[in-house]
């Protein structure tokens, strides 16, 4: 049986294993659909942070949400997503995690999340935390833990 014994592993603050805002591709509330779609075609990412112009995160954007915002009854209606603002459509009840937190709440929060945006106190966004870089730092753990 596996075990995480030592809570200072748990207790390692968060901002040693975010990925800085500046790597993270992200549209703004005034963008349209169609911007949105191109970013996250381009990218890859099944979704994107959404931000004000003082870079505050507002919610997230994902190409599903797009693509059911255009869905006609007979046909694809590509023809609205120049007038669609993000705003309209994305999800704005997203989790977050604050700068100043620690390993074990970033874990917990990505149980049900591929990955959590950062904040500050003035909700500035500041990065992402991704389940890949958790489960990294776990394995890393996991196998320094054997080794003693």
């Amino acid at each position: 049986m596996l075990s995480v014994t030592s809570k200072d592993f748990l207790q390692i603050p968060i901002k040693e294993f975010i990925i800085s805002a500046e790597k993270v591709a992200h549209v703004q509330l005034g963008n349209n659909a169609e911007h949105a779609l191109l970013v996250l075609t381009k990218t890859g990412y099944s979704s994107i942070p959404v931000l004000d112009i003082k870079y505050r995160l507002q919610g997230l954007i994902s190409a599903q949400q797009i693509t059911d915002e255009i869905l006609g009854m007979e046909h694809i209606e590509y023809e609205r997503l120049p007038s669609l603002k993000v705003d309209e459509i994305m999800k704005s009840d997203v989790a977050v995690i604050h700068i100043e937190e620690k390993f074990q709440k970033g874990l917990d929060l990505l149980v049900n999340n591929p990955y959590i945006c950062v904040i500050d106190d003035e909700q500035t966004f500041l990065g992402i935390l991704t389940r890949r870089v958790i489960l990294k730092q776990m394995k890393k753990y996991l196998y320094q833990s054997q080794v003693q």
